[in-house]
């Protein structure tokens, strides 16, 4: 199976009361989650609050992701940085380490326009890893529309793309413009929309908590078994939609601490959720984890 299709987990981070990275606790993660039946990791993405990071320690959690990954499950990092020449020292390193591809943002900085976007991929592509674009526009206010996504194809810099615009209708223009161009799902609560319209992986969050119900639904879905996939999605969508909120992060480690997974702390400038919020995201847990989803 190509390296960044399957079910790929955006990993959360465990950080200690002291908010250090807890490296072997994260270790134990990356090995469980593969033995959970997910495909592999994406370190050093915002669910792992890789902004937040020192260079030591963002360099650390790729390698620890690396050793702990059995032989065949995919560590794609994150390369985002401010600039480009800082994104292609982070895919290098990731290429050093034995990563198979990276996963890449446009520009972070300031609001790109295409020329400025093209530069910055072409020069990330220099470390010599396929990349995985990844479209953002809610953070990043650039918008990677599909006939953007096309000429990035064309020209050999991108080999997929992970879709977080929420509008499950890019996939079959994407499709159009950039025929083998790798739309993959990135967004938690359009998971079902997008395997049925031919994801061939899915980027995702809530497996950090519920791996085995979310490679199910997976599953079924891109197998086009509705019957099975829908009443699971249902289940799944009270905590899946929590992917798309500002809150992603605290949400999914506190489902992680329910479920019995080490979520722990994030580093600010993220704060703990309101008791308004945490009282939504634990009725949606507990209810998850009494029907019986994993």
């Amino acid at each position: 199976m190509t390296a960044w299709h399957g079910v790929l987990v955006a990993t959360a981070l465990p950080l200690t009361e002291n908010l250090e990275v807890d490296y072997d606790r994260f270790a134990e993660h990356v090995a469980w989650l593969a033995a959970e039946g997910c495909d592999g990791v994406t370190p050093n993405g915002s669910l792992g609050e890789y902004q937040t990071l020192t260079p030591e320690e963002r360099a650390r959690v790729v390698t620890t992701a690396v050793a702990a990954a059995p032989e065949g499950f995919t560590v794609m990092p994150g390369v985002a940085a401010y600039g480009a020449a800082e994104a292609r020292r982070w895919a290098e390193q990731a290429g050093e380490a034995g990563c198979p591809a990276v996963m890449l943002l446009p520009p972070n900085a300031y609001r790109a326009d295409e020329r400025a976007v093209i530069a910055h991929y072409r020069e990330v592509a220099k470390a010599g890893l396929p990349i995985v674009a990844y479209n953002n526009p809610i953070d990043t206010k650039v918008d990677l529309v599909p006939e953007l996504l096309a000429e990035l194809h064309a020209e050999g810099l991108i080999v997929g793309v992970k879709e977080f615009s929420g509008d499950v209708r890019r996939p079959y223009r994407i499709a159009e413009l950039a025929p083998g161009l790798d739309v993959l799902c990135g967004a938690d609560d359009v998971s079902l929309e997008l395997a049925v319209a031919g994801a061939p992986g899915w980027v995702s969050g809530y497996p950090n908590a519920l791996p085995k119900a979310c490679v199910e639904l997976w599953r079924a879905a891109s197998a086009g078994e509705l019957d099975r996939a829908v009443p699971l999605y249902r289940q799944l969508h009270p905590l899946l939609r929590w992917d798309s909120r500002t809150e992603f992060v605290q949400a999914i480690k506190l489902s992680m601490d329910i479920a019995g997974r080490y979520g722990g702390p994030c580093r600010h400038p993220r704060v703990p959720l309101t008791p308004e919020h945490e009282k939504l995201v634990r009725e949606a847990t507990e209810k998850a984890l009494a029907e019986g989803l994993r």
